[in-house]
């Protein structure tokens, strides 16, 4: 799929004044852009504490000490470096109908690639439908863009929805905690909910993307339709009215409000997008 029009000259410049938050600090972990409440050995000073024996020498005030005649050690503010990850959802679902909401979920992946680059972080790109797919790595300023764009133009979008064994699978390949990112349809037979918990349970900090297409939230048919489950290839057969599509959307506003919840009651963030 070729993904370059989507994010030309001029939409890569304006996503130059962006940068990525994240809201908790991680213990053990340097470097970045955003602010630790962890004291170490940074630039920007944080407090003092009293001296210690072993503390290092090089951090006492010296001035304080012709003062108070007491010996009080410089603490000083590190930045983490921590680990941004992206689950990116290559399920079917997400080229159903259109297959537009694949092309806009490459958009974001890609977007929030460039805008680590430009600060550079390292980011990780993770596909995942039934099982997680191989990982993408990119990192050392925007130049190193142009093979992130390759890479998600290679991507297809095929196989079933499985958020349990995806988690089950991240969580034992990556110990480390981190930002991560879920863009996502979260369109799943068994449900994702428990899953999504799981990662904040471990220790993640969730920022999740719902990608929507209008059918997805609004189908436009009514009548008697023939449905087929664009992952399992399973049939149904409906009478659908208008009752029954208004039913439809309030429930799939339900299902959008309890992944919100998840995400903010574990100290992430939630954004639901249509495209």
């Amino acid at each position: 799929m070729a993904t370059a029009a989507l994010l030309d000259r001029q939409f890569l410049e304006r996503l130059e004044r962006l940068t990525i938050h994240w809201e908790k600090s991680f213990s053990g972990l340097v470097g970045g852009h955003n602010a630790s409440r962890f004291a170490g050995g940074g630039q920007e000073f944080l407090d003092h504490r009293h001296f210690h024996h072993g503390d290092d020498l090089r951090a006492v005030n010296w001035r304080a000490y012709m003062r108070l005649e007491k010996l009080f050690l410089k603490m000083f503010q590190i930045e983490p470096r921590v680990p941004v990850r992206m689950l990116l959802d290559t399920s079917a679902s997400m080229a159903a109908v259109s297959g537009q909401k694949f092309e806009y979920a490459l958009k974001l992946a890609g977007s929030l690639c460039y805008v680590g680059l430009v600060r550079h972080d390292t980011m990780s790109i993770q596909p995942f439908a039934e099982r997680l797919g191989d990982r993408y790595i990119c990192g050392g300023g925007r130049h190193r863009f142009s093979p992130v764009m390759d890479y998600l133009g290679r991507l297809e979008a095929k196989g079933h929805t499985s958020f349990y064994q995806t988690v089950r699978d991240f969580i034992s390949e990556y110990p480390q905690r981190g930002l991560l990112v879920v863009i996502s349809d979260f369109l799943d037979d068994e449900s994702c909910e428990k899953a999504l918990q799981y990662l904040a349970d471990f220790g993640h900090e969730l920022l999740l993307i719902q990608v929507w297409s209008e059918e997805d939230r609004m189908p436009p048919w009514t009548g008697e339709l023939e449905l087929v489950d664009a992952e399992s290839g399973g049939m149904a057969k409906l009478q659908v009215d208008d009752g029954a599509r208004e039913r439809y959307t309030a429930a799939f506003d339900r299902y959008a409000s309890a992944l919100e919840k998840i995400a903010m009651s574990n100290g992430g963030r939630y954004v639901g997008v249509a495209t």
